[in-house]
Order: structure tokens, then C-alpha cells, then sequence
């Protein structure tokens, strides 16, 4: 009797885990599973994006050159901008450090096409993702919601096969809400395309 007992509720368990649509990550924390609806959420976000109005070339960028010096100081950065090694290779990363709050921004480019976060293989159940536009190009973004912010990523669709992102994180505990760093975040994506425009 015990024994069936508890399978009965081991299966409620699992009924409950099911109609809740949730499953667990590496940490144990519930995120949504791929679902019929959301899929075509998806997709109807990827068909609010705009088009290209052209392609802006990446090959030969320094993207430690992207934003001019006018900028760097609106922006209350103050320190010299250095390389580093990303995910998806080398990033430049700008520390702000001027005044309080300290954040940073993480300057990168990927070899892949926008919709590739939205319907593709860089799609993520745990991460917030908005279509938008930035200076006239498709644009995302992408963030993980919390209580306490960790950063906020604008993807910018430059070019076929080509994204610019531009991430925006706390150095300063508590210093933003998760509206401020995306709204950092797109401004210095907005400064770093009219950067690329200039050039072509």
C-alpha cells in the first residue's frame, strides 16, 4: 500500500511538472519548454524586424574604435578600451568607472544571422528576447530577467551573417534596473552602427 502510494504521488508530481510546461536547467531552475505556441511567437517576432536598409561590412572593424571620443565621455568612460576573448571570439570591453554606478560594455561581432537568437541554434528559453530597430537596422534584446540585473545585450543585424552586439552589465551592485542597462545598451549600439556608417 505505501508503495503505490507513492508512485501516485511521484506521478501527480510529474502530471503537475507537465501542465506547468516547465523543465529544469543545469541549476535546477524551471525555464519554459518548447512549445507549438511559443514557436509561433518566435516566428512572429522574427517577422517584426525591418529590413537591412544595407549591408555594413565588419571585416577590418577594431571594435575598441567604435564609439569617438565625444562618446566615451558622454558614456562616463574614462578608461583605456581593452581586448578580450568572448564566446564568440575577440571582444573589446569599456569600463565606465567614471562615477557610481560602475558598469561596463562588452563590444563583440558574430558570425551569424540575427534570427539565428530567435528561431535558430542561439535561441534560449531562459532569455528575454525583443525585436526592435536601431538606427534603422534589425536589432534584439536579449537579457535574462531577475530581480537583481546582471547585463542586457542589443544584437544589431549588420549584414548577412554578420551581428553586432553590444552588452551592457552592472559593475556596481543594484546601481540599474534591468530598463536602464537595455536602454544603455542600445544607445551605445545606436553610437557604434552611426560609427559603421561613417565608414562605408
Amino acid at each position: 500500500m505505501v508503495r503505490n502510494h507513492a508512485l501516485r504521488f511521484t506521478g501527480g508530481v510529474l502530471a503537475t511538472a507537465a501542465l506547468a510546461g516547465c523543465s529544469a536547467g543545469t541549476d535546477g531552475t524551471p525555464y519554459p519548454v518548447e512549445t507549438a505556441a511559443t514557436a509561433a511567437s518566435q516566428s512572429a517576432k522574427a517577422a517584426q524586424l525591418p529590413q537591412r536598409p544595407a549591408d555594413l561590412p565588419l571585416q577590418g572593424v577594431d571594435l575598441c574604435e567604435l564609439f569617438p571620443q565625444v562618446e566615451l565621455d558622454a558614456m562616463k568612460i574614462s578608461s583605456v578600451p581593452r581586448q578580450a576573448d568572448g564566446a564568440d571570439g575577440p571582444v573589446c570591453v569599456f569600463d565606465a568607472d567614471k562615477a557610481e554606478p560602475f558598469h561596463g560594455y562588452e563590444v563583440g561581432a558574430v558570425a551569424a544571422d540575427l534570427d539565428q537568437w530567435i528561431t535558430g541554434a542561439r535561441r534560449k528559453n531562459s532569455l528575454t528576447t525583443e525585436p526592435k530597430a536601431v538606427g534603422g537596422y534589425p536589432a534584439l534584446t536579449s537579457y535574462r530577467a531577475a530581480t537583481d540585473p546582471a547585463d542586457c545585450t542589443t544584437l544589431v543585424g549588420v549584414a548577412k551573417g554578420k551581428t553586432l552586439t553590444i552588452r551592457t552589465f552592472p559593475i556596481t551592485r543594484g546601481g540599474f534596473t534591468q530598463p536602464q542597462l537595455c536602454e544603455m545598451s542600445a544607445h551605445a549600439a545606436d553610437v557604434a552602427l552611426q560609427t559603421l556608417k561613417a565608414r562605408n
